[in-house]
């Protein structure tokens, strides 16, 4: 059994970030610009939006914080957003979810300039990932296929099954995993709530990819022998932290397969600062 670490590769991809932001800053050119807008007291927003400010720091980027009350207007946080969209020393713009009671998300994220879109959740760059053409792709989805081509695990030719159809894991995921290429040509079945026999699906599946958000709910049954399981879920439990793959009974099962934590999840961020590296190239022609 092969341990997919993303702890390691997205260190990785962060020191590969960084020499490239300082080898062009060295030259005069402005380092990449993140701002991350932050309303409201979510203790859970706040720790994520710390670890993505100290991540943009040790790569050398320019995290621009925005934390905002509660109490926040609708119209104050579009102004907000406006603003930035215009500053030519932004790259990358990033609400963090959820917002407060009130608030329209739906509307903030249609605001965000689409270049800009470092989230990758701006249905301009929904419609370019389905259509196969270039744009920001969501963070995680993208994280796992970086993962796939980093650990020479192809998915070309192979039935992939995806449990969970959200719109920032799910739906792109199956998207990237069935579009041309090495780390994609999967045959790939999307899996939800209402699927008739979910664990004869995923018996089948050479690639099983666990999105659905529930304490272990991949078992041993579930995997054939030497499939590839990837864990996107996190889930706090009076045990700790664990994923929606049962990993102790799965590990000896399968080929391959993604710790929690220390698997996807930190993919997340590191692709957050690659897509970040990404608009920073494209606004300056560095490309």
């Amino acid at each position: 059994m092969k341990l997919i670490d993303g702890k390691k590769t997205a260190q990785d991809i962060r020191a590969e970030i960084k020499a490239e932001v300082a080898s062009r800053t060295a030259q005069g050119v402005r380092a990449p610009g993140l701002a991350v807008i932050l309303v409201g007291e979510d203790p859970a927003s706040q720790v994520y939006v710390r670890n993505k400010e100290r991540a943009c720091q040790d790569a050398g980027i320019r995290s621009v914080p925005h934390r905002l009350p509660a109490s926040t207007s609708q119209e104050e946080l579009m102004a907000l957003i406006a603003r930035l969209n215009a500053d030519e020393s932004v790259d990358g713009i990033l609400l963090q979810l959820p917002l407060p009671k009130g608030l329209d998300a739906d509307r903030c994220l249609l605001a965000i300039d689409p270049s800009k879109d470092v989230d990758g959740f701006h249905p301009e760059s929904v419609g370019r990932l389905v259509q196969g053409l270039p744009g920001f792709v969501s963070c995680t989805p993208a994280g796992i296929i970086e993962l796939l081509s980093r650990y020479d695990l192809p998915t070309e030719g192979k039935k992939a099954v995806v449990i969970g159809r959200s719109n920032i894991v799910g739906k792109p995921l199956a998207v990237l995993l069935a579009r041309p290429g090495r780390f994609g040509n999967a045959t790939v079945t999307l899996c939800h709530s209402r699927t008739a026999d979910l664990a004869k699906e995923c018996r089948e599946a050479d690639f099983v990819f666990a999105a659905i958000g529930r304490p272990r709910f991949v078992t041993a049954d579930m995997v054939k022998p030497g499939a590839v399981v990837v864990d996107v879920g996190i889930n706090r439990t009076e045990q700790g932290l664990c994923g929606d793959v049962d990993f102790e009974a799965v590990k000896d099962k399968c080929s391959a397969i993604t710790p929690v934590p220390g698997g996807v999840g930190p993919m997340t961020i590191a692709m957050l600062l690659k897509n970040t590296l990404q608009s920073w190239r494209q606004r300056l022609g560095l490309c």
